[in-house]
């Protein structure tokens, strides 16, 4: 018994990695049945099983709010400066192709800090990396606040994290998905991850709406530059706060000792290292960057400068937009966990996915500004479903100790994809070419396309828990 109370004081995270997590919880509950005689075993061990239940449980419930809480955080400041950027930068002068360079240059750093996420996340530790991130984020947010030198700003987007997108493309989210995965059984892991992007489009939602705060403020006399400034200090601020709740998680949340499938004295791998997954995961990577370049194609910066440069909306306007488009989103994902229960997961993912690409591409041939807001918010209500059975999609098919590379990989295939069009977006947004809306004929095609052979390849893979 002295043993079992010497354990259970290390399960609020004392000690290494990895040491005090589950392992060492399943290693108690193992004791507590009896698989250990010597243990305790004349003085019953129900109560100690039940202690350790119950810490284990706890510890699952802190450790999924305070991932929730981060991801709203993070989210907050994306939907904030996904509406807002592109605007003041072409305020600031900026054309839209510059713009889209810049966008480009984000992504292509997003791209590198996943990869190097995939290498070394584990070995570092995921909450030290957790915070480490959200310290580069909150520069982003100074910089881009104080300084409007291009070449910095191109520096700054590249190392740091630009919140261009309703949907998250920098390296927290691997890292995230592992974690949730880790503390969350098979039969509740979509609901989580629906949740999980709940949380994160009602933020965006939020975010969105607060973007229009510096055009208010331009009423009682403050310039619109002045507003935007405040807006980015706001991003700043939020990122700081993830940062400190990352250094709040729990030692469960890091990588189990057993689950290093390299030696610990060897060099480090080039590759995310993939073993009974390899190819499982190569075969969504492909994919995955498809969908990817078709959504850089239509980064919600990019939207929300399309329909301010195409109908003249002013940032007010867009701002109310995008609260609505982004919570149609998250009430979606409410939609997502009965569907895939009834359908399964990669029903779920392909044909709420392609009805919504239809709708985007009809925002083209849109005459005024009020029939292409319908068909947006239209589309918002079904383009999001398929995000969090992708993710749990993801984590099923692959074993448990490579969930880590899986996520990186698919998120650096991702990461690549979006990386590579939103300079070609800003070249079709120019001009002549303004009117045509090519951006978004391009991505609803490629996005029907990345469906129709997602479901071909897959489409005979059963799931262990869809076959419960």
């Amino acid at each position: 018994m002295d043993s079992v109370r010497c354990a259970l004081r290390l399960l609020p995270g004392d000690g290494a990695p990895g040491q005090a997590g589950w392992r060492i919880q399943r290693s108690l509950v193992r004791a507590g049945r009896g698989e250990h005689q010597s243990v305790g075993s004349h003085r019953g061990t129900d109560q100690p099983q039940t202690v350790m239940l119950a810490a284990d449980e706890q510890d699952r419930r802190t450790t999924t709010r305070l991932i929730l809480v981060m991801r709203g955080l993070r989210s907050l400041a994306y939907g904030l400066l996904s509406v807002l950027l592109g605007i003041a930068l072409a305020g600031e002068g900026f054309s839209p192709v510059v713009i889209g360079i810049l966008i480009t240059v984000s992504l292509v750093g997003d791209m590198v800090g996943t990869y190097v996420i995939g290498l070394f996340a584990d070995a570092w530790g995921r909450r030290r990396t957790l915070a480490l991130l959200a310290l580069f984020m909150a520069a982003t947010g100074v910089i881009f606040g104080l300084v409007t030198s291009y070449p910095v700003l191109l520096v700054a987007a590249f190392f740091g994290t630009l919140g261009t997108s309703a949907s998250e493309t920098a390296p927290f989210l691997p890292i995230d998905q592992t974690m949730m995965a880790q503390v969350s059984t098979p039969e509740r892991r979509t609901a989580l991850f629906a949740r999980y992007n709940l949380v994160a489009a009602l933020s965006v939602a939020i975010g969105a709406l607060v973007a229009g705060v510096p055009g208010l403020l331009t009423q009682i006399g403050l310039p619109l530059a002045s507003g935007t400034r405040l807006m980015f200090g706001l991003y700043a601020a939020l990122a700081l706060i993830v940062a400190g709740l990352s250094l709040r998680l729990s030692a469960s949340v890091e990588a189990p000792l057993h689950s290093s499938t390299q030696p610990q004295n060897s060099r480090p791998r080039l590759v995310p290292p993939l073993h009974r997954s390899r190819g499982i995961v190569w075969r969504l990577t492909a994919l995955f960057s498809v969908d990817a370049l078709a959504g850089g194609l239509v980064v919600q910066s990019l939207v929300v400068l399309f329909f301010h440069l195409r109908f003249g909306v002013p940032l007010t306007t867009l701002s109310v937009l995008f609260f609505g488009a982004n919570l149609l989103s998250a009430l979606s994902f409410l939609a997502a966990v009965p569907l895939a229960r009834r359908f399964g997961l990669l029903n779920t993912m392909v044909f709420t996915h392609l009805p919504s690409n239809i709708l985007l591409i009809l925002v083209a041939f849109a005459p005024t500004f009020p029939i292409a807001a319908m068909l947006l918010l239209l589309r918002q209500t079904l383009s999001q479903m398929d995000v969090p059975t992708r993710q749990a999609y993801t984590m099923a098919l692959v074993a448990p100790e490579e969930r880590t590379a899986a996520a990186s990989v698919t998120s650096l295939a991702r990461s690549i994809g979006s990386a590579t069009s939103p300079v070609f977006s800003g070249l079709l947004l120019q001009g002549p070419l303004l009117i045509v809306g090519l951006p978004f004929i391009l991505a609803g095609m490629l996005k029907a396309a990345y469906d129709l052979t997602l479901w071909s390849i897959f489409r005979h893979v059963r799931l262990k828990e869809e076959m419960l």
